[in-house]
């Protein structure tokens, strides 16, 4: 047996010399942490929980400069600064490849699958039809949002009762996300919603494990040791027959019949490339849209729940609204306090302490005349700029409507509304490859804060300080286990 651990060892420390001898040359980029061999393996050890403060750092001691911070298998440079996130934006993905990138990343042709990742048509999907069909979808998006909170709450009388804030989100999320991509009943099927929400999660997982191992071992490595083929084969059994019985219609009646669902499913079955798609590849593309922004409302929520005296305003917002217009997709777009709201909430915690990842793909130079070596993985300090002064007044305080505000000192412009990008608003990312989802994200979040603050009441259990973010690499998570007390509201 310690033959057989040794040995093991051997193959683990060979491989990661291997991985470290592949890396670019980036010695003329200035390094954040240790810039030794060992001490910038020790520096990437630590990163994975203090990442997002050596980033900070990073961006306070070169000031829009490029610089470098350890990774596992490699260094990742990171920029700031309008120069050079403007340089990023306009590099062309021959250049600069935001794929290959999350390929490094995550290895998604080996969990998501070739023709997923290498054509991921589903994305055009989202960006075109997902986007155009808010305003027609929004009843049934707005029906799920409230079933959902009175099913999984289920609250009685005028009593406060404790739930645990990123399960019911998560749900709630989930609920909501599906009923547009397989709509009813599937979206309230428990089984479906729970693989739904555990399958991120198992990609991420799937894709760390095949990093761990050589490139020749990832297809061995993908199907017996990460759970996302077990996942596929579960989700193909709810979809299955679902997408057998659209074809048949397709096949008698055409892209229009009767009755005919108008959903993400729907949309993606009438794709020309989608003819010849197995069940699995329609599945694993269901599953993989099923993005959804937990975390940035559950940290929502807990900052409502620890202020009280920001409900009132959003109420009076919210009732003005819809006593003029009803629940609307276009009522919700005048609700700037809750798109405000919101948008701070992603400046001030985000989901990530880095946007715009990209890899390098021949070598690179930016404006300045830096020069990245091809293979290089390169990133943006995202969350350092939310949190500079120098771009934000009191940067690190939390004003819930520091966007509304913007937006009244700029007329009716869209610049500062939560779905917008900047270069110094980078939560969705920047430029063409910015978050494609983000604006049915938008729509979704602002329905269910809009119904939260006038339906409940809510506080943080025994009066407690707001639950503080885990950091995991990366990702900022939202606490996965505090809990918040809901009760109906009191008028």
């Amino acid at each position: 047996m310690q033959v057989t651990y040794g040995l093991a060892g051997i193959v683990v420390a060979a491989f990661f010399i291997a991985k470290l001898s592949e890396r670019p040359n980036l010695d003329a980029i200035p390094t954040v942490g240790s810039s030794t061999w060992l001490g910038s393996w020790w520096a990437s050890i630590k990163c994975l929980t203090k990442l997002a403060d050596v980033v900070q750092e990073g961006h306070e001691k070169h000031k829009g400069a490029p610089f470098k911070v350890a990774g596992l298998c490699g260094w990742k440079v990171v920029v700031s600064g309008p120069q050079f996130v403007e340089d990023v934006r306009k590099a062309s993905d021959d250049e600069l490849s935001l794929m290959e990138a999350a390929n490094d990343s995550l290895n998604l042709e080996y969990t998501l699958g070739h023709d997923v990742h290498h054509n991921p048509y589903h994305v055009a999907i989202i960006r075109s039809q997902l986007t155009r069909n808010l305003g027609i979808l929004y009843t049934d998006l707005r029906d799920e949002i409230v079933t959902a909170f009175e099913e999984i709450l289920d609250l009685r009388g005028n009593e406060w009762k404790s739930v645990p804030a990123f399960q019911t989100v998560q749900t709630v999320i989930c609920r909501a996300s599906n009923r547009m991509f397989v709509g009813l009943p599937l979206c309230r099927d428990p089984n479906w919603i729970n693989l739904a929400m555990g399958f991120t999660l198992d990609v991420i997982k799937g894709g760390v494990t095949i990093g761990l191992f050589p490139k020749v071992l990832a297809p061995l490595v993908a199907r017996f040791m990460t759970s996302v083929p077990r996942s596929a084969r579960r989700g193909m059994k709810y979809l299955g027959p679902i997408i057998e019985e659209r074809r048949r219609h397709l096949e008698e009646y055409g892209k229009d019949w009767a009755d005919k669902p108008n959903d993400f499913l729907s949309w993606l079955m009438d794709h020309p490339e989608a003819s010849d798609s197995s069940i699995k590849d329609l599945t694993l593309r269901i599953l993989s849209v099923n993005f959804a922004a937990i975390h940035l409302f559950t940290q929502a929520l807990y900052i409502l729940a620890a202020n009280p005296q920001y409900m009132q305003p959003l109420r009076e917002e919210v009732e003005s609204i819809v006593e003029k217009d009803g629940w609307s997709k276009g009522a919700l777009v005048k609700m700037r306090k809750v798109d405000s709201f919101l948008t701070e909430c992603h400046r001030i915690e985000g989901i990530g302490c880095v946007s715009v990842t990209r890899k390098v793909m021949k070598d690179f130079t930016f404006s300045d005349g830096t020069v990245l070596p091809k293979g290089t993985l390169l990133t943006t300090a995202s969350q350092a700029t939310h949190l500079d002064n120098e771009i934000y007044e009191n940067a690190g305080t939390f004003d819930p409507f520091r966007f509304a505000n913007m937006r009244e000192e700029e007329g009716e412009g869209i610049k500062h509304s939560y779905v917008s990008t900047t270069s110094e608003y980078l939560a969705f990312g920047h430029g063409k490859h910015a978050c494609p989802g983000r604006f049915f994200s938008g729509t979704e979040l602002k329905a269910m804060l809009a119904h939260v603050v006038l339906s409940y009441d809510i506080k943080l259990e025994d009066n407690t300080t707001r639950p503080c973010n885990l950091h995991v690499g990366i990702h900022i998570v939202a606490h996965p286990t505090a809990k918040v007390m809901f009760r109906k509201r009191v008028h």
